[in-house]
């Protein structure tokens, strides 16, 4: 039996990654000791899917952010540098790291060291408590790429990057530390020499071929049967109508103006838009706009189960959060991805490379571009074709019981 912890961010999207909790459901499975540290926040969903779940002080990531100030009212090269630096303060705030990696090696303490930890991408502080505590770090979530040619960098990402190789210095200096788990060179990030698990396939990121690094393992991912009997309200609606899913996660649920362009255009074409708007509050003001602005067959819910919706979905129209993303590609689902931030351009670039979507601008949303994309995926009998070709090549890679073994493997070697 092996000891793993699962670190991660305090949000319920970055217990995703396409598996990573699903990940650690399996190795409890097996038997293994399994315990998902992150701070409180976070222990409802990870304790309902059955895994131990320990309580930290904080984590390291910083959320939520400090209120943004208007950029429009600021020069545009100042706008972009403020963007990034909040980016950066996001995952490597120093004193809330430091205070992360105390916390961590105080837990390590309390209940022993794991055989390994794993971590999400971003965890700065998953990735110094694992060398302070001589224990190997695994990455889910995330491929381990070359380091970046300084050459070819803005002199925005020069400068943060800069930033980012002298705060991890000082946190290394603080904790006696190398930095053994973060890429060396102009834009640091958290590096495992071990092993980088991706639920994705290698051709998800073909455009990055020639920048992977040899420890990546992709296994891609499939489908999960239902383990209970599906919600009334979706027995309700009959197995002949089309459904077409459109949400924003569980963040970036305040632009109600793409959930009504969005369901107006799936109507239009005659399915059913099931609109998902997360757990965010939202005024009763705003909810009850947004419910006069949908048409009148629409689903407007909360949170959907991915298990019972997706097989019975035939369009998705999402924000390309990874966990989404990857939801939309194991069940072969064409789909629409208008980015909001960060790596979500990342996923709507790949959907549109390997042609099992589209990737839209808010411009193009706002100048009525989901009408006619969704028109044509409904039609493109070749999406649909790559769709489907797509989500049997995932499903070949053996998922999270293939990133169970490997894990199981590293703690043997």
């Amino acid at each position: 039996m092996s000891k793993f912890w699962f670190i991660s961010a305090p949000l319920f999207g970055h217990l995703d990654w396409g598996g990573f909790l699903k990940t650690a459901q399996v190795l409890h499975q097996q038997g293994h000791d399994v315990t998902w540290v992150s701070e409180n926040s976070i222990a409802g969903p990870v304790t309902a899917a059955g895994v131990p779940f320990a309580p930290v002080r904080k984590t390291g990531w910083l959320w939520p952010p400090p209120p943004a100030p208007d950029l429009t009212t600021i020069p545009p090269q100042q706008a972009v540098m403020l963007r990034y630096r909040r980016a950066l303060d996001t995952w490597l705030s120093e004193d809330l790291v430091g205070d992360a990696v105390e916390a961590l090696i105080e837990l390590a303490a309390q209940i022993g060291k794991p055989d390994l930890i794993v971590t999400d991408p971003f965890l700065s502080a998953a990735a110094l408590a694992a060398e302070a505590l001589e224990v190997p770090l695994a990455v889910c979530g995330w491929p381990a790429q070359k380091e970046l040619n300084e050459d070819f960098l803005f002199p925005v990402q020069k400068t943060l990057g800069s930033d980012s190789q002298e705060r991890i210095a000082r946190l290394c200096q603080r904790f006696g530390l190398q930095g053994t788990n973060f890429a060396k060179g102009p834009t640091p990030s958290i590096l495992s020499s071990h092993l980088h698990v991706s639920y994705f396939n290698r051709l998800w990121f073909q455009a990055d071929a020639d920048n992977l690094l040899p420890q990546n393992l992709f296994v891609g991912g499939k489908p999960n049967p239902p383990q209970d009997a599906p919600p009334q309200w979706l027995t309700d609606i009959p197995q002949e109508l089309p459904l077409a899913l459109i949400t924003l996660g569980s963040v970036f649920t305040g632009d109600l103006g793409f959930f009504s362009w969005a369901a107006q255009a799936v109507a239009r074409l005659r399915h059913i838009p099931i609109v998902v708007i997360g757990w965010n509050p939202i005024t009763p003001e705003a909810k009850a706009e947004l419910k006069a602005a949908l048409p009148p067959v629409t689903r407007l819910l909360n949170w959907v189960d991915f298990d019972h919706l997706l097989p019975r979905t035939k369009l998705m129209i999402h924000h390309g959060g990874m966990g989404t993303t990857h939801a939309a590609l194991v069940h072969g689902i064409p789909q629409i991805v208008v980015p909001h931030a960060a790596d979500q351009r990342g996923q709507a670039r790949r959907v549109a490379q390997v042609k099992v979507g589209l990737n839209l601008t808010a411009h193009d949303v706002r100048h009525g571009a989901l009408l006619e994309g969704a028109n044509a995926l409904i039609r493109d009998q070749a999406v649909k074709d790559n769709a489907r070709q797509f989500a049997e090549d995932m499903a070949s890679l053996g998922g999270v019981t293939k990133a169970a073994e490997v894990l199981v493997s590293m703690t043997a070697s």
